[in-house]
């Protein structure tokens, strides 16, 4: 391992250590995943757009949910299938930080989506006739700005003291991405500060968001359970349970991996969380929590029906304006 005594200008991510042969199968399956990935949630985004049946709070949420999705496998998953691919691990200072910033941020804003969104459901569910007012369109709008924002200055304080930091130790990562933890263990300058602070921020998001999620869960099932009929019970169990499980995922893997005091001593423990949070759980949400609603099931079939109905009428005004053509030159 080679050793410096100035400031890298470059890091070197060792990802995976499959052997050549072994990144490449690696590489087809994540580049699979992320097309998918890709394609899922874009159709879920469009048929949230286009579909005015699904011009609701929830699917508004959703509908943006799918976006951060996008962008944030985008910031890990194009890096590491060209490390996969060409052998070349490197990537410049500026690049991982970047990186480093714009996964903090979308995880961020996640969270903050994800604990919006469990407040609309306990909107629906417990104040049903004040829900339209509590949850109108101008109030869906100014969440999602909230959560870009509280995103934005939860992590921009952290991530500008990391990129001050020297790193004179080594220049290679022990990891797929630039995460803070493999960074930090570079660093020859003191990081007890920044860790703290990571640690304290960690935990006030991560933690804040299940415990505020928890309270409307709790809140939701107490009022679900006082529903006379089965079946109101039934689809309301169904609405909810899905949003309950994804935040249940994003904020096991993430107490995990953040919520520690040290992140630099848990470092060979962090690639598989971080695989799933990153490839497998943008890969999965589209189809487990969000495709196979019922109404978006059936905003997909009209779509289908009505883009196949268009097609098939231009091919008929074309083939019925070639046969005019055809008689007349007869």
């Amino acid at each position: 391992m080679e050793t410096f005594n100035r400031t890298v200008t470059e890091f070197i991510l060792l990802g995976f250590s499959l052997g050549h042969q072994g990144e490449i199968l690696l590489a087809l399956v994540f580049l699979a995943m992320y097309i998918t990935s890709l394609a899922g949630n874009m159709l879920i985004f469009c048929l949230v757009l286009g579909n005015s049946q699904l011009h609701t709070p929830m699917y508004f949420f959703l509908g943006n949910f799918s976006i951060l999705d996008i962008m944030f496998t985008s910031v890990i998953s194009p890096q590491l299938l060209w490390n996969l691919l060409s052998g070349d691990k490197s990537i410049p200072f500026s690049s991982c930080i970047t990186q480093l910033y714009f996964y903090f941020l979308l995880g961020t804003v996640e969270f903050f989506l994800l604990t919006s969104m469990s407040y609309d459901r306990y909107a629906a569910v417990c104040k049903p006739l004040h829900y339209h007012t509590l949850m109108s369109g101008e109030v869906c709008v100014r969440m999602v700005l909230a959560c870009w924002l509280g995103g934005f200055l939860s992590v921009l304080c952290p991530i500008i003291q990391i990129s001050r930091l020297s790193f004179c130790r080594s220049n290679s990562i022990n990891h797929f991405f630039c995460d803070t933890g493999p960074l930090l263990e570079l660093s020859c300058t003191n990081t007890r500060f920044i860790e703290l602070m990571d640690f304290m921020l960690s935990s006030l998001v991560i933690v804040g968001s299940a415990v505020l999620t928890l309270i409307s869960y709790a809140c939701i099932i107490s009022t679900i359970l006082r529903i006379p009929t089965t079946s109101s019970r039934m689809k309301a169990f169904n609405t909810c349970a899905t949003h309950l499980t994804l935040i249940s995922i994003s904020c096991g893997i993430s107490i995990f991996t953040y919520v520690t005091p040290s992140q630099k001593e848990t470092l060979d423990a962090h690639k598989v969380p971080a695989v799933l949070t990153t490839i497998v759980c943008p890969f999965l949400n589209p189809f487990l929590f969000t495709l196979k609603n019922d109404s978006v099931k059936e905003a997909l079939r009209k779509t289908v029906q009505k883009t196949y109905d268009t097609i098939m009428e231009n091919i008929l005004a074309t083939s019925k304006g070639h046969k005019f053509v055809l008689g007349k030159n007869l």
